[in-house]
């Protein structure tokens, strides 16, 4: 017998979001990892509300909410905001059971910037990686830098000379014609009068130059997990200062073995590895292993 299409709606639902997930989805191990470390961080996250007041969305739902957003590279928080509203998937990571109001991407941003401000979800993250350490998921000694173009915040219309004299005013305050045909800008004499610390970069030749930052990761090779990130100004050898940085960080003696790309092969960046060893050569307790990077 042929079934009706037909979508009838049922006065009660019992239906729970944890019963819509299989046993071996990947994300289950996520989740049990994640409620560990945020039991953890629970006096930590006390201490940060009043204790009257109208409550705020749980802290440990916004990590959750926030970690799912770099696992499946949301681009935005308005657009998780939609996927978690429809995702029976998403809905049970986070913690909402499906008859419950998803926030507005309004709210949420601005509860998550609380979360940013004091340090806890870069603390949150820290823990998941040290975690992911201790059960054996991340390499000890075989590393890969990187590094790509944050794009500022800031438009090119704000790239102005430094010292530029008072000129009449813009025919639209808010978006002004601005006409750079025939000038020559560059970091050393234009800065945005919105974002002074960002600076004009390209990727490669060929490219257009935009208002940037230097994002860089350190990532171990076992199972590609980052380990370190750092955010610097794209002032041309900011992946290289990066790296250096990050690589100084990592714990242990042992000789380690870092990969990157050709724009990291220059004599300054190679000098400045082989200092490293030997500062962790001076620093080594008698008998251990001297750290090598290169």
């Amino acid at each position: 017998m042929r079934g009706i299409d037909h979508q009838q709606g049922h006065i009660f639902s019992y239906l729970l979001p944890e019963k819509r997930v299989r046993q071996d989805h990947p994300l289950r191990a996520v989740r049990a990892v994640t409620d560990e470390i945020l039991g953890k961080m629970s006096r930590l996250f006390g201490a940060m509300y009043a204790r009257r007041g109208r409550p705020s969305i749980p802290p440990e739902k916004l990590l959750r909410a926030q970690l799912l957003q770099m696992l499946y590279s949301v681009r935005s928080e308005r657009l998780l905001m939609e996927e978690i509203d429809y995702s029976i998937l998403f809905r049970w990571f986070v913690g909402l059971n499906l008859d419950e109001e998803v926030w507005d991407a309004t709210t949420f941003t601005k509860n998550r910037d609380r979360l940013l401000e004091a340090d806890v979800a870069k603390e949150f993250l820290a823990k998941v990686v040290e975690r992911a350490r201790v059960v054996g998921l991340t390499s000890d000694e075989h590393f890969t830098v990187d590094g790509t173009l944050l794009e500022a915040w800031a438009s090119l219309k704000s790239f102005q000379p430094k010292q530029e004299k008072p000129g009449p005013p813009p025919d639209d305050a808010g978006n002004p014609t601005v006409n750079f045909r025939g000038q020559k800008r560059s970091n050393e004499t234009h800065e945005s009068n919105t974002d002074p610390d960002a600076l004009l970069a390209r990727k490669s030749q060929g490219k257009e130059s935009r208002l940037s930052y230097s994002g860089n990761l350190l990532v171990e090779n076992r199972n590609g997990l980052i380990v370190d990130a750092e955010v610097f100004q794209a002032n041309g050898t900011a992946e290289r200062d990066a790296a250096l940085i990050m690589m100084e960080r990592l714990p242990g003696t042992q000789p380690l073995t870092v990969g990157a790309d050709k724009g990291f092969d220059t004599f300054g960046f190679v000098e400045e590895c082989r200092n490293l060893r030997r500062d962790a050569a001076r620093g080594a307790e008698p008998g251990t292993t001297r750290r090598q990077r290169d």
